[in-house]
């Protein structure tokens, strides 16, 4: 039996899928260089007894980084790997919400397949990024961060661009306002970029939402009430690209 693996490294975080004998799910942060991510992962494979050779195993891998592995036999977009992940859960037909470190994608799935999708800007204020920044200027990592905002009062933070948005945030703790408040405007900011981006696609009636925020209820609801529709986070949604990778890796193992 073969192993199928995804491989998804992203600008922030590389997620990894394996699926079959030597079945795991792990992460690393992709650092400064995905060549040497990428290698790491290779290491830490063969370690727990994969052999990455053709007839043992058949990897897929995608994200921004999918060209530094070399081990992978495909390379494949993300959109695509994020899509074949949620028609695996939802039954083919859904619109995913993919919330990544340096972009936010709206993919619309029909029938397995993805029919439309769009991306944020270039600018990062809708993404894990933005929080990032904002979490740090606030003196607290990402977990405290939405802790602190679901005991808070959101505060406006109205600039689309992060550098401005970060300006509007030094401005409310100098005056002195509540940090559960800062840290609510923070979110809110988030949710309202990412909603605002939704509304340029025709939603279908199951949302679900995939990358490093499906852990969060919190923003999972400020993102529906923003939108006006129900959202569910994809089960084990940060891993969605690695397996969606896994999958097609396994379809692809099948074909050759």
């Amino acid at each position: 039996m073969m192993d199928y693996i995804g491989i998804d490294i992203g600008s922030t975080a590389a997620k990894v899928c394996v699926r079959g004998p030597h079945a795991q799910q792990f992460v690393l942060p992709t650092g400064w260089s995905s060549r040497e991510t990428a290698d790491e992962i290779g290491r830490r494979l063969t370690a727990s007894g994969i052999r990455l050779e053709p007839g043992t195993a058949y990897t897929v891998a995608t994200g921004y980084g999918r060209g530094n592995v070399v081990f992978a036999d495909r390379a494949v977009t993300e959109i695509t790997c994020h899509a074949r992940a949620g028609a695996q859960e939802t039954g083919g037909t859904c619109t995913l919400i993919d919330i990544g470190g340096q972009d936010t994608k709206v993919i619309r799935v029909e029938g397995g397949v993805v029919t439309d999708f769009l991306m944020n800007d270039k600018c990062a204020a809708g993404t894990g990024k933005f929080l990032e920044i904002m979490a740090n200027r606030l003196c607290v990592g990402l977990e405290a961060l939405f802790a602190l905002a679901e005991t808070g009062t959101p505060l406006s933070i109205s600039a689309l661009c992060t550098v401005f948005a970060e300006s509007e945030v030094i401005s409310y703790i100098g005056e002195g306002r509540p940090r559960p408040d800062i840290a609510a405007g923070v979110i809110d900011s988030v949710a309202a970029k990412v909603a605002t981006l939704c509304s340029r696609q025709a939603l279908l009636p199951e949302i679900r939402l995939t990358g490093g925020l499906c852990h969060s209820p919190y923003f999972v609801a400020r993102l529906a009430e923003k939108l006006g529709h129900p959202v569910q986070a994809l089960p084990g949604g940060q891993f969605a690209g690695a397996y969606g990778a896994s999958l097609i890796a396994q379809k692809q193992a099948s074909s050759s």
